[in-house]
């Protein structure tokens, strides 16, 4: 066992499906329970890429002291039921509960069963904003790029889950619930203590970077998720890179690799897929003075991973014509304030759509 972590004990569960989820229930540990091992279940996806990036992050767990249980949750038809089967006990004897995406199903589905006196939730991105706006307005779990239409027959079904999931995720007087967060919150649900993400614990253990002189571009799947028009992403992408002098692009573990080659091909930027959540990676280096982003979590998580290291990040502005006519209605406000938010919180600079 790492020095770095006390005696693991059955009392901790916290349950990941993303690389930044791991990373930011590291950040709550260092945080909140600086050398007390927890048991972190790891519910794999199927995309290779996630499942790459989950495999490195395990490992710097286990280097904190922390047990990882890898759980082939989506491996067949029968994988849910034998997961879920699997974590019944563990999930009855933990007195608190830690998770990243109060959003997944899965996630949802594993709260009816614990009986938990605590709830945390740790960052998962922009998504975290969304989730306690809605629970704060009593408003069902939706995520923000779904949010408008109308739900679809397997919603429906999972409908009493999710209902049955936020009413554990709603503090009472046997439960208390945190948000571990870097995100800024407009609503906070009454009773849901918020506690500040720093990353502490990626400045402790990386960096600081050498900073190069040119700048790099951070991708996202907005195009994947069908928020965005492929060919307006590539045309933006390419003007933001010739303005700024971009010489690399981070892709999104999500971006297809289809739409990677045309990036290449149309731009001539260097397509790097980090092995590791972009804060670490950054956090290591070598990292450009100028990292420009559309609006996305990374706008307010790199300021605070590259705090003091003269870094300067760019948010570009999402221009409406850019939306797919299947972008949710609630598309074109959420991604405003993402970059709003983050230009109040951390004094960004912004640049207009191209």
């Amino acid at each position: 066992m790492s020095p770095r972590a006390g005696r693991p004990g059955p009392h901790t569960l916290a349950f990941v499906e993303s690389p930044v989820q791991l990373l930011n229930v590291l950040e709550w540990a260092h945080a909140h329970a600086p050398g007390v091992g927890l048991t972190l279940v790891v519910l794999s996806p199927v995309d290779p890429m996630t499942r790459g990036q989950l495999r490195r992050m395990a490992e710097l767990a286990r280097e904190e002291g922390h047990e990882v249980r890898w759980e082939e949750a989506r491996g067949g038809a029968g994988a849910p039921l034998q997961t879920i089967g699997g974590l019944t006990a563990p999930l009855r004897r933990a007195g608190r509960v830690v998770l990243g995406d109060p959003f997944s199903r899965y996630v949802q589905l594993l709260l009816t069963i614990t009986r938990a006196r605590e709830v945390v939730v740790v960052d998962d991105g922009t998504a975290t904003m969304e989730f306690v706006g809605q629970l704060a307005r009593g408003e069902r779990l939706v995520r923000w790029h779904r949010k408008g239409g109308r739900p679809g027959p397997r919603e429906l079904v999972l409908a009493p889950v999710s209902a049955a999931a936020r009413r554990r995720l709603t503090p009472g007087e046997k439960r208390t619930v945190e948000v571990f967060t870097s995100m800024p919150m407009e609503d906070t649900p009454p009773g849901v203590a918020v506690s500040s993400h720093t990353f502490a614990w990626t400045r402790d253990r990386f960096g600081p970077p050498r900073v190069s002189r040119d700048a790099d571009m951070v991708g996202t799947s907005l195009v994947e998720t069908g928020v965005v028009d492929a060919d307006a992403y590539l045309g933006a992408v390419r003007a933001l890179a010739a303005a700024h002098g971009a010489k690399r692009y981070f892709a999104h573990r999500r971006e297809s690799t289809e739409k990677l080659h045309r990036l290449a091909v149309e731009t001539g930027l260097e397509i790097v897929r980090p092995e590791l959540p972009l804060e670490i990676v950054a956090r290591r280096g070598p990292i450009g003075a100028t990292v420009l982003s559309f609006p996305s979590t990374v706008v307010h998580t790199l300021p605070l991973a590259l705090a003091g290291v003269g870094v300067r990040v760019v948010v570009c502005d999402i221009d409406p014509a850019w939306l797919t006519e299947r972008a949710s209605p609630r598309a074109q406000g959420f991604l405003a304030n993402v970059t709003d938010t983050a230009r109040s919180a951390h004094h960004l600079r912004t640049t207009p759509a191209v």
